[in-house]
């Protein structure tokens, strides 16, 4: 592991964007990816707000925004996970002004658990820009939250040539460990090649966070707070290796167990949920 030497140059800086948004800290522990920080975002006042839910509306999510993948994903969409996803309101909703990720301790199609995976395929998909989840994560033993991207081509090239950003990924076994990842064809996690950190960020399971990625055709960058954790540039080789040159939509999902989030799960800890503030799309 290769960690660059921390350079701390804190000047004067305005943060006037969100006046609920939590204060800035300094990530605790290094990152096992390559990155140099703390580097904070300074927002692109160029960029406008082209997209956005900020869940006002009690009830179902904006089906106008939002669909849902539908059961196990044993047909090539899943990760192994143990849950059902549904499109229930038990499961995703709208209260008290956040979205609501809902897993639940129960049996529907042969799994021993629900839970729900909202995405905006068909619906929305971008080419570049910054993305901003307020978001609260679960805790517990097999709980997987994430938020990510997939290309807008995945039914045709398949994954994982279609391209995956990983925003944020939580595992409840790493209780306050967040993952970043970027996946492609040659670059992915089957072969051990992704571009990936991981730090320690306290208190995410018990309070709002801002999840950022600032995507252009040159890199894409992940912060947390406004923190930068990860960079991955486009080494202008092909496709192969940099696809995030092409639309991406967005999901936001509460997996059990998985791949990455099992494979023990404690059944004391349901129902857990996701909670997010807010989506926001600047270009």
């Amino acid at each position: 592991m290769r960690i660059v030497p921390l350079t701390l140059l804190l000047t004067s800086i305005s943060l006037t964007f969100d006046a609920q948004k939590s204060a800035l800290k300094l990530p605790a522990e290094a990152p096992a990816y390559p990155v140099t920080f703390p580097t904070l975002l300074v927002k692109n006042t160029t960029k406008k707000l082209v997209w956005s839910d900020e869940f006002n509306k009690p009830g179902h999510p904006d089906t106008t925004k939002w669909a849902y993948n539908i059961g196990t994903g044993n047909n090539g969409w899943g990760n192994n996970e143990l849950e059902y996803y549904t499109n229930s309101e038990n499961n995703a909703r709208v209260d008290n002004g956040n979205l609501i990720i809902e897993a639940r301790k129960e049996n529907v199609g042969g799994q021993n658990y629900t839970s729900a995976r909202m995405l905006t395929k068909g619906k929305a998909d971008w080419t570049y820009g910054r993305f901003e989840i307020r978001a609260k994560l679960p805790a517990g033993l097999g709980s997987w939250p994430a938020i990510w991207m997939l290309g807008s081509n995945i039914d045709q090239v398949g994954w994982p040539a279609c391209g995956e950003i990983d925003i944020m990924e939580h595992v409840g076994k790493s209780l306050n460990e967040i993952h970043w990842s970027a996946h492609s064809k040659l670059y992915n996690w089957p072969k051990g090649t992704q571009k990936t950190a991981k730090a320690f960020i306290s208190d995410v399971t018990a309070s709002f966070h801002v999840y950022t990625l600032d995507w252009s055709k040159k890199e894409m960058k992940f912060y947390v707070d406004n923190v930068l954790y990860l960079t991955v540039e486009n080494e202008n080789k092909s496709d192969e290796y940099y696809p995030f040159v092409a639309p991406q939509f967005l999901l936001l999902n509460l997996a059990v167990g998985g791949g990455f989030g099992g494979p023990k799960v404690d059944d004391s800890i349901f129902p857990i949920r996701m909670e997010v503030d807010y989506v926001r799309v600047y270009q």
